[in-house]
């Protein structure tokens, strides 16, 4: 008796029965026909072309096929392999941060956030990173850190990248820089209200298709690392020690082991009047951006950070690697970091 179709099929793909352990069963029996008359196709083709795969074929063709997820990188690989290009271009971004092997109390913060708006063939990118290193003690420091960054997050996050979601959107790089002028003033605000006695440095990039606007106070740093070999640090520090060096009095190494090397003339949340940097750059392609607290840059040295950027198969890696090794150092105070890597193009 023929079995429904829907039942010869559920049969046909079910498991062997070898592989339940049972003996295998005579195979279904067909009606005979006689082919009709028509074109045909030459007997190599037609048998090739019609002929059923066996289920020993399939499973064995799916036990070879692997079923885990793509790591990172591996996708762009493959595409890549086949000649598709990969739109939007990708940036990659990784964070990471650790409290230290001296300290109670974590009293940096970071912001990071990327998103890209594709249409018509245009791509809008835009990414916002910050990091804030706070000081003035616990219930004084953290807090600041974390008023000033959200400050400027959200206030950056209205200005610039709401309106990234109308028609046409254009922002002129002028205006760029005094919506970070006002973002920093709006953080600076929010840590005389919010955590009186205490203050931050922050360092805040605003990535805007292929150019970052930065705006920096105190003491934490941006690096541009180039695929040639470069690592530039793009922010100058608001410290005493840089200052003494500047003029002079003081070496690079004198200033790195110097006792008042963490005051800082420029902070948010200080009485006097101050103005932040602001400034323009181009993104480095194919190359990394990297915002950090002295954490990292003052126990690290330029070669190693340099060395685990552009070793480690990710930003997040990278990031992991760089936490490690300020720890593995001492780990003196609290490290935060936020590693942004540009399309390999």
């Amino acid at each position: 008796m023929k079995l429904p179709f829907v039942e010869r099929l559920r049969e046909w793909l079910s498991p062997p029965e070898a592989d339940q352990g049972l003996q295998p069963s005579s195979p279904p029996q067909t009606e005979e026909h006689t082919p009709q008359p028509g074109p045909q196709n030459p007997p190599a083709e037609a048998e090739q072309a019609t002929r059923p795969i066996p289920r020993e074929e399939l499973h064995a063709a799916a036990g070879v096929a692997s079923t885990r997820p793509l790591e990172e990188g591996e996708v762009e690989s493959l595409l890549e392999t086949v000649g598709v290009p990969l739109r939007p271009d990708q940036v990659n971004v990784g964070l990471g941060y650790s409290t230290g092997l001296q300290r109670e109390h974590n009293e940096d913060a970071l912001y990071a956030t990327v998103s890209n708006l594709s249409a018509n063939g245009r791509d809008h990118l835009f990414g916002l990173f910050v990091v804030a290193d706070g000081m003035g003690g616990h219930q004084h420091g953290e807090v600041a850190s974390e008023v000033a960054a959200r400050a400027m997050a959200q206030y950056l996050m209205d200005a610039v990248h709401s309106p990234l979601f109308k028609v046409n959107p254009e922002v002129p790089q002028e205006a760029l820089m005094d919506l970070m002028r006002e973002g920093v003033r709006r953080a600076h605000r929010a840590v005389v209200e919010y955590a009186p006695g205490g203050g931050t440095t922050i360092t805040a990039a605003l990535l805007l298709n292929e150019q970052i606007t930065i705006a920096h106070v105190g003491d934490s740093r941006a690096y541009a690392i180039f695929p040639d070999g470069r690592m530039e640090v793009l922010t100058r520090d608001h410290s005493l020690v840089k200052r003494l060096e500047e003029l002079g009095q003081l070496t690079a190494e004198e200033a790195a082991i110097h006792p008042q090397r963490n005051v800082l003339y420029r902070a948010l949340g200080q009485a006097e009047p101050f103005d932040p940097d602001v400034f323009i750059t181009p993104a480095p392609r194919q190359g990394f951006l990297m915002l950090c607290s002295d954490g990292l840059w003052g126990v690290v040295s330029e070669e190693d950070l340099f060395q685990i950027v552009v070793s480690a198969p990710s930003p997040a890696v990278a990031c992991q690697e760089l936490v490690k090794a300020a720890n593995a150092g001492g780990g003196p105070d609290n490290i935060s970091v936020i590693l942004v890597q540009f399309p390999r193009k």
